[in-house]
C-alpha cells in the first residue's frame, strides 16, 4: 500500500469529517478517498478506523473485499476491458491478450512509465456493441485490435499536447 503526502492527509480528513456521521459511512468516505485522490493511502486507513471507531484491519478488509478500490496510485489512463459475457462471445478475450501485450502487463498493474493501469471489469452496460473498453469516462465499442490501438495512440498524443 501506498501513503500520501500531507496535503493528501488534509484532503482525507476533510473527506472523513464530511462523511462520517453518515448511516454507513466507510464506503462513502472510501469513495469519495479514491475520487479525490485516485487511490486509498495506507496512511488513511487509521484515520478512517478512528473516526469510524473500528479497527484498521475493519477498514482494509473493506478495502480489499471490494474490486473496485485501489492501494496504490494507478497511471494516467486505467484501461479497463470488459469481461462480460456479451463481450467474451463478441471477441473480448483475444482483445484482452492483445491490450496486455501491447502494454506488456497484466491486469492490476500500470505500466512503467506510469501511463497506464490496467483493470477488468464485469460489465460496462455496452452490450449491443461488444466489445467494449472504458478509459476513464469514456465507453468504446465495437473495440477491435487496431481500434485499440487507434485509441492507444490519441491517448499518447493527447498526453503529449498537455505538456
Amino acid at each position: 500500500m501506498a501513503a500520501t503526502n500531507e496535503q493528501g492527509l488534509r484532503q482525507i480528513a476533510a473527506i472523513i469529517e464530511q462523511h462520517q456521521k453518515l448511516p454507513g459511512a466507510m464506503l462513502p468516505i472510501l469513495h469519495a478517498i479514491q475520487d479525490a485522490l485516485s487511490f486509498i493511502p495506507s496512511n488513511a486507513l487509521p484515520l478512517i478506523a478512528k473516526a469510524l471507531n473500528v479497527s484498521r484491519a475493519e477498514v482494509h478488509g473493506v478495502i480489499s473485499f471490494y474490486h473496485h478500490f485501489r492501494t496504490e496510485k494507478p497511471g494516467t489512463h486505467v484501461i479497463e476491458v470488459c469481461r462480460g459475457e456479451s463481450c467474451q462471445a463478441m471477441g473480448s478475450r483475444a482483445l484482452e491478450a492483445r491490450v496486455k501485450d501491447k502494454l506488456a502487463i497484466d491486469y492490476h498493474q500500470t505500466t512503467s512509465d506510469q501511463q497506464y493501469t490496467l483493470e477488468p471489469v464485469y460489465c460496462l452496460g455496452n452490450c449491443a456493441c461488444s466489445p467494449a473498453i472504458r478509459i476513464g469516462d469514456d465507453i468504446h465499442g465495437e473495440v477491435t485490435e487496431q481500434k485499440f490501438a487507434d485509441i492507444l495512440d490519441s491517448l499518447t498524443t493527447y498526453s503529449l499536447e498537455l505538456k
